[in-house]
């Protein structure tokens, strides 16, 4: 897959001006036909390095299509809001390895429901120019209620008067995730193609595809499992 040189801010004050930057360039927008291929991405941690995977499905199948790693060492401290530049440059790797183009990318992390409305799914969908959704086990930013406990029970993240997410409950009686769009997806469109991925599990398959491949990688590599900080 193509993917563009970056060029990695390596202190806060940078980090804050490229996000200003960027944050400029997001577009939501329906997304432009049916969705086939969707590719879910996470990351683990060891002391020095950050193992991005990521996981390709034909989320019609429910089958895996493609798996990518990479590891490289961390630049960016662990600070709640900036998650991208921690996990991004090993991120942009791992999809530079893909053969196969994905339709939508689900990060585990923040769309736009973000302090300053790049998440890292926003941050990588700007850069890519391809239709991005953050989906958090945890809220960064916004209000909600609380969604019906059955799955599919909804109900919109509201920052400062506007939607800028979704409150699903991808599984009956469990906690849900808090879904928002990251670029060229509608907040609506985010849920549905979230919700579509979901099957007996909280997380939808692709990301949980994601986050066993990369503690499978830390494993066969560290001799660890996961133990990372959370999304922002």
């Amino acid at each position: 897959m193509e993917i563009p040189e970056v060029s990695w801010p390596r202190d806060l004050d940078e980090a804050r001006s490229v996000q200003g930057s960027l944050s400029e360039g997001v577009m939501l927008r329906p997304l432009p036909g049916p969705v086939k291929l969707v590719a879910g991405i996470d990351a683990a941690f060891t002391e020095k390095n950050t193992i991005a995977a990521v996981v390709v499905l034909d989320i019609e199948r429910m089958e895996k299509v493609e798996e990518t790693f990479s590891i490289m060492k961390t630049g960016f401290p662990y600070i709640p809001g900036y998650l991208s530049f921690r996990e991004g440059p090993a991120v942009l790797s791992a999809l530079k390895k893909l053969r196969v183009v994905p339709d939508v990318f689900i990060f585990d992390g923040q769309g736009i429901a973000h302090p300053r409305g790049l998440g890292i799914a926003t941050h990588i969908g700007v850069l890519l120019g391809r239709p991005t959704i953050g989906c958090a086990k945890s809220r960064l930013v916004g209000e909600f209620r609380a969604p019906q406990p059955e799955k599919g029970a909804a109900e919109p993240l509201m920052l400062g008067g506007t939607v800028v997410g979704v409150v699903l409950r991808t599984r009956s009686r469990v906690k849900p995730l808090f879904v928002s769009p990251g670029n060229l997806v509608t907040v609506e469109d985010a849920a549905g193609v979230v919700l579509e991925c979901s099957t007996k599990y909280r997380l939808p398959e692709p990301v949980r595809y994601a986050d066993r491949y990369a503690a499978e990688v830390k494993k066969r590599f560290y001799g660890e499992r996961q133990a990372g900080p959370g999304q922002t």
